[in-house]
């Protein structure tokens, strides 16, 4: 070889070298973590389509703080309840970013809530907030609401008489008209092919988003761009619900009344009409991507909850038998309220333990807003944040048994309700979810209405597996289900 190659290849080296081993992670004192690789940082030591397991393993190596390299890009993870608490709460402002994730980038482009950022994330998420609550969030006409859907799905189960059937599409609808009445004023039945494509959208994008090509899409997206894969999927079916969602607010828009606004929609064109155009955040993209946020996360999360609560009585049925002792002593064979709560700790406690070990959000992504020195580390402004969730749900020094179904986490010795400090599935701080309020309603009503009810069992012959699918969310894999009317 001769000396200008040999030179060549030295400086390659050493820039090779300093890019992905030297840096200024040591000066800085970056958190520790796995030793990367060239271009592919920690790739290969992935649970490409569980990441979270991983991340636990990692954890018991290099502790509560540490960092992850998802190719040439440095990721923080934080883990256990008060590690999160800290950073979440007492850094709510450092922590609070949202990052990019190319996949979703695409069409998001940091609108919407969920997805962005600055200002624009502050004036979104007030409007939610204010809007949800002006629609019924937490107040007797929204558990009205949901009392009437709850009807709706109980006749449901009951037409199949006992024999085994899917609940996926059914126990999806039920929440998705929750969310819609509040977002299109509008009630769906079950089996409206509108209705199922919109679920269908939501649930693909959520498997889709798991699959190990989106991972690395999302690492080099400028690369696998080109590639065939889940990734396009993804875009494509988000296409798709925005067509369906603006065709549904330009009718809306030829219809508003001012005096008479019936739906989330007509209070964003409404206060659209209002604002000067020096501001410009009640846009049609931030209204298409704000509806897109809010039906996916107002339906997916809370109906999967559900179906492992179901799935857990059918695992547990001596779980199951305290729960409808308890709706039969308190509510008997009225409709439940949410007045009757109080009166049934062991029911509480039973759907926080469903919320716990269902880990719906197994980890979620932050990111830092401005350089920050966190538990001793220097962690940069713009480093991506993993909250691991999982860790928080299972920490060992919160509840007995981490690893199982135990609502006695959730009880103290005379049986009353007691709340736990690790009991975080909506997240906390700054990005906590928005719907938190309307998702404990819809747990407490749908649960104890199917329950007083209905025995569950799974099909004869057939174990209940409590295997979580391969998806952005922790869901159940396909089963079915029978629900034994007890009247």
């Amino acid at each position: 070889m001769d000396p200008v190659s040999v030179l060549l290849s030295i400086v390659i080296c050493i820039f090779i070298f300093k890019v992905f081993y030297g840096g200024n992670k040591e000066s800085q004192n970056f958190p520790p973590g796995p030793k990367p690789l060239p271009l592919i940082g920690n790739l290969h030591m992935i649970n490409m389509k569980k990441p979270h397991l991983t991340f636990m393993e990692l954890a018991e190596k290099f502790g509560s703080v540490f960092s992850f390299h998802f190719g040439t890009e440095k990721f923080v993870v934080l883990c256990n309840a008060d590690t999160v608490k800290d950073a979440l709460i007492n850094y709510a402002d450092e922590f609070s970013g949202r990052p990019a994730i190319p996949v979703f980038d695409k069409t998001t482009k940091g609108h919407g809530i969920f997805f962005a950022n600055g200002e624009n994330w502050k004036v979104m998420r007030r409007f939610t907030i204010s809007t949800l609550r002006d629609f019924g969030m937490g107040k007797k006409t929204m558990e009205d609401r949901i009392c009437e859907e709850s009807e709706f799905l109980k006749q449901v189960f009951e037409s199949y008489k006992g024999k085994p059937f899917d609940n996926t599409i059914i126990m999806n609808a039920a929440v998705a008209n929750i969310i819609v009445h509040i977002l299109l004023n509008h009630r769906f039945d079950y089996d409206d092919a509108t209705l199922k494509n919109l679920i269908s959208i939501v649930s693909e994008n959520i498997s889709f988003a798991a699959k190990p090509i989106v991972l690395l899409y999302n690492a080099y997206p400028s690369i696998l761009q080109w590639i065939p894969g889940s990734h396009k999927s993804v875009t494509k079916n988000m296409i798709k619900l925005y067509n369906f969602l603006r065709e549904t607010f330009t009718k809306h828009r030829d219809q508003l009344d001012v005096n008479d606004q019936r739906d989330l929609i007509d209070v964003f064109l409404v206060k659209q009409q209002e604002e000067s155009s020096s501001t410009k955040f009640f846009h049609d993209q931030n209204l298409t991507v704000l509806l897109a946020d809010l039906f996916g996360a107002g339906m997916e999360t809370t109906s999967t909850t559900l179906r492992w609560g179901l799935l857990f009585m059918m695992k547990y049925p001596e779980v199951q038998k305290k729960v409808q002792d308890e709706i039969d002593r308190v509510i008997g064979s009225a409709q439940p309220r949410l007045a009757h709560r109080k009166q049934m700790p062991y029911t509480e406690a039973v759907i926080h333990e469903i919320q716990r070990l269902g880990n719906l959000a197994p980890n979620v992504g932050h990111e830092t807003t401005k350089d920050v020195t966190f538990r001793g580390y220097f962690i940069p402004k713009g480093t991506q944040v993993i909250i691991l969730l999982t860790s928080v749900l299972q920490d060992k020094a919160y509840f007995k048994k981490p690893e199982e179904f135990y609502p006695e986490h959730f009880l103290d010795s005379e049986g009353k309700f007691v709340k736990n400090d690790a009991f975080l599935p909506f997240s906390a701080g700054r990005r906590s979810c928005a719907g938190e309020t309307l998702a404990k309603m819809e747990l407490f009503l749908f649960f104890t209405k199917l329950l007083q009810n209905f025995t569950f069992q799974s099909p004869p012959g057939v174990e209940v597996d409590l295997t979580s699918a391969d998806a952005l969310t922790s869901k159940p894999v396909d089963h079915k289900i029978c629900a034994l009317p007890r009247n």
